[in-house]
């Protein structure tokens, strides 16, 4: 390190630790899975050589693989309306300092403090027909005459699923568009209303604009796990019925661990991930511009 000043040589002291973290659990990982997705490897017997393009091939020409993609990109497009534009309501009834306006604040954020994981089973349990209250309820206030199976039909199941994902991400995406939006100065409001805008023109023309930042990245985290998600539908519906709610990393996690074909999971890995950089690019391109104009 001869030659460095001793401020750059702690500045290296301080990034090594990180830089060797995503080393090892990042590029290291995306290594394999790129020589895993170009070479014949089953899970229990390794390294079997080169076979490109075949995985690709393989998983594409899959007859689940489709299904899922139109399947992955609705969810995603539903759970996106819905997530950011009651996030955004939550955001504006909660922005202002009023009595109760923290214990709202704490409530909504709440379910966001819950595991994916345990929140699915939590949903599993209230949407059981056999032991769940949620269908008991409704016969009792004479809204059904039968059990109600929340995940028995392809709508259902994405519906309740939906209703899942919004119940426990709201608070969290709210608790991002309260910060941008008490950032906004409040001089500008007041400018505003001095010139006469209206409620509406001041939302349209004044909090969207300077709140796009945070809606810029609560569009990105949205879309993002959206198109990853696995554990609420590996739990709450295994992707049934009649494989209607497979996402793609459902498929992900059937090749790698019930057909064992690690190849042909890399593969779609792969394919995933160059998805969403192209998203990701395309998102921020057309914040960029909207920026610009």
């Amino acid at each position: 390190m001869q030659g460095l000043s001793p401020r750059a040589v702690r500045g290296l002291a301080y990034a090594t630790p990180t830089a060797v973290l995503v080393t090892v659990f990042f590029l290291l990982p995306l290594l394999l899975v790129g020589q895993m997705s170009l070479s014949d490897w089953p899970l229990l017997a390794g390294d079997r050589g080169i076979n490109t393009p075949e995985n690709f091939t393989d998983a594409t020409d899959s007859t689940l693989f489709w299904p899922a993609v139109r399947f992955t990109l609705l969810y995603t497009v539903i759970v996106t309306v819905v997530l950011l534009g009651l996030a955004l309501l939550l955001a504006l009834l909660v922005q202002e300092s009023r009595p109760g306006a923290g214990f709202f604040r704490t409530v909504y954020f709440l379910p966001g403090a819950l595991g994916l994981a345990s929140a699915s089973l939590l949903f599993w349990g209230l949407y059981s027909p056999a032991t769940g209250p949620l269908s008991r309820i409704l016969e009792k206030l004479g809204l059904v005459d039968d059990p109600v199976s929340f995940l028995g039909t392809p709508t259902s199941a994405l519906l309740s699923t939906v209703f899942l994902i919004v119940w426990k991400f709201a608070g969290f995406y709210m608790l991002i568009l309260l910060v941008g939006l008490q950032g906004i100065p409040h001089e500008v409001y007041e400018a505003a209303r001095m010139d006469g805008a209206s409620r509406a023109q001041i939302f349209r023309r004044i909090t969207l604009p300077l709140l796009r930042p945070s809606i810029a990245l609560t569009l990105l985290l949205c879309v993002t796990g959206s198109l990853l998600a696995f554990d609420q539908f590996f739990i709450l519906t295994k992707g049934g019925p009649d494989n209607s709610t497979v996402t793609v990393v459902q498929l992900i996690y059937r090749e790698a661990f019930q057909r064992l074909n690690l190849g042909t999971a890399a593969a779609l890995s792969i394919i995933v991930l160059a998805v969403l950089l192209l998203l990701n690019a395309l998102q921020f391109r057309g914040l960029r511009r909207a920026d610009e104009s």
